[in-house]
């Protein structure tokens, strides 16, 4: 790496957790990215790329795309798949101190791109590892455990009452990947973790599946 006899250097992974002799086996396993650094705080001069691997859930193949619940239902499914991509934002912003933004943008200008759904919000962000995690398939935010990080760590499901801005709209258990891809084709996630510099982004496709 050409590091010099004299010079300081971090090992450190995705999520600028450093890497020492008592961590070693817990957090260098197969197929994880690392970085090499003067410091955990330094800032990356190129965007690096990270490719997940994942088994599906079986339910990939049996539920996906059936959409059940709406059917039995006898609803509008668009409002419910809306719903699940809000949930996402209300749940990140759940502990915010000061205002909760949350914006719906319709974006419909196809000289910017492909007209797409955008939810935006100013919630405490995901690291690499929990937009891993959002991505494997059919694995809730209530059964994220053990070797998993929750993507909302701590969160707490609310007493069944009627819905609210602060109560669980995911609560109906259709799942935002599931919204996602009944409303388009592809998943863009861009996101900041409050305490890190570091931007991270994640795109699932149909395709891809």
């Amino acid at each position: 790496f050409g590091i010099a006899s004299d010079e300081n250097f971090v090992i450190t992974t995705t999520n600028r957790k450093e890497i020492t002799e008592d961590n070693f086996s817990e957090l260098v396993q197969d197929g994880v990215t690392l970085y090499l650094l003067q410091s955990v705080d330094q800032m990356l001069l190129l965007a690096t790329k990270e490719r997940i691997d994942f088994l599906p859930h079986y339910d990939t193949l049996v539920k996906s795309g059936m959409y059940e619940y709406y059917a039995s239902e006898g609803q509008n499914p668009l409002p419910f798949a809306l719903a699940e991509l809000i949930d996402n934002s209300l749940s990140a912003t759940s502990r915010n101190i000061g205002i909760r933004s949350i914006q719906i943008k319709l974006l419909f200008d196809e000289s910017q791109g492909k007209p797409a759904v955008a939810v935006i919000d100013n919630g405490s962000g995901m690291t690499s590892k929990q937009l891993n995690n959002w991505a494997v398939y059919r694995l809730s935010k209530f059964t994220r455990q053990g070797d998993f990080e929750s993507d909302h760590s701590g969160y707490v499901r609310p007493l069944p009452v009627p819905r609210s801005l602060n109560s669980d709209i995911s609560y109906f258990g259709v799942g935002g990947k599931q919204a996602v891809f009944f409303v388009g084709q592809s998943a863009r996630m861009i996101s900041k973790p409050a305490a890190s510099q570091d931007v991270h982004e994640l795109v699932l496709s149909k395709e891809d599946f």
